[in-house]
């Protein structure tokens, strides 16, 4: 009778711990996560070959960020000229808990036109593993309906101040406006039609704000020199914001703007006595911002420059 109830008495606790152990399952571990992502100039998801690649990313880890990788890899069932993929890694992101992950990358000349598919991967170190994917395109320059091109930027002051940016995009030097100066600058970008918006923005350099499309624009965050469109545009042509008639005379003359301005250029103006964008003596940057919106397409240059007198 004894031997029984042992029996009994250990397939019973047998039966206990075995259903124990399958009762411990493993933790989940939090996985990283990704918002606010764009993927190409004004989140077009087009990569130009040759040409600068744009991606903006906010992370946040599941316990620290270990790497943040792109693949760039061909669709199965698409046709293409040639075999062709791509890979770039950053490691400066390790152990951040959050980031922002804003980085530039050239598209190879080596690389094959087509639809691929883009993958962004983000390790945790606790060994989770986040993959978002997406489609571009990859377009050789030769093939775009339009590619705008900076081609000459002049700024000048009535104190007689004469900078300029061309085609080769190399910056002026030590360049300062003072409080009551006038600033005056005109600009063209070739090969464009269609729709398009330009703006030409003071901004000042510790708000961390340099937009690359118009649709990024923090108007609270800049100041206004210029803004100008132009629409239904058949052929390609040489855009400005200076209109000259023909004549010795002008259709829409340089913009003048009086550094220290209680309100920009903007339509409706922008408010510049208070507030992020207010005056101050400071490092500033002079952009120009366009966005072609009829082949979603943009283009942006900065320089850096001083402004004094506050």
């Amino acid at each position: 009778m004894k031997n029984r109830f042992y029996f009994l008495l250990i397939v019973f606790l047998s039966a206990f711990l075995i259903s124990s152990c399958e009762d411990v399952t493993e933790p989940i571990l939090p996985s990283p996560t990704l918002e606010n992502v764009e993927i190409g100039s004004g989140n077009n998801h087009i990569g130009v070959i040759g040409r600068d690649f744009h991606l903006n990313a906010d992370i946040v880890a599941g316990d620290k960020i270990n790497l943040v990788q792109v693949k760039i890899e061909q669709i199965a069932g698409e046709s293409y000229a040639g075999d062709w993929s791509y890979e770039v890694t950053w490691e400066q992101f390790k152990g951040a808990k959050n980031t922002n992950v804003h980085q530039h990358f050239d598209i190879p000349e080596n690389a094959v036109e087509g639809k691929y598919e883009f993958i962004i991967i983000v390790t945790d170190e606790n060994g989770t593993v986040l993959e978002e994917k997406a489609e571009i395109q990859i377009v050789d320059p030769s093939n775009l309906e339009v590619d705008p091109i900076l081609y000459i930027w002049m700024i000048t002051t009535d104190q007689g101040d004469f900078h300029y940016v061309n085609e080769d995009l190399i910056n002026p030097e030590n360049v300062e406006f003072s409080k009551d100066e006038i600033l005056k600058s005109d600009v063209a970008i070739n090969n464009v039609k269609g729709d398009g918006e330009l703006y030409l923005l003071l901004i000042r350099k510790d708000l961390n704000h340099k937009p690359e499309s118009v649709d990024g624009i923090d108007f609270s965050k800049v100041i206004v020199y210029d803004t100008f469109t132009h629409e239904n545009e058949e052929d390609v042509y040489s855009f400005a914001n200076v209109i000259y008639d023909g004549n010795g005379g002008f259709t829409r003359p340089t913009p003048e703007f009086k550094i220290g301005s209680p309100v920009d250029n903007n339509d409706p103006s922008g408010d510049l006595t208070s507030g992020e964008n207010a005056w101050q003596s400071d490092e500033y940057y002079f952009g120009v911002v366009y966005t072609n919106s009829t082949y979603d397409i943009s283009l942006y240059h900065y320089f850096e420059l001083d402004v004094t007198g506050f």
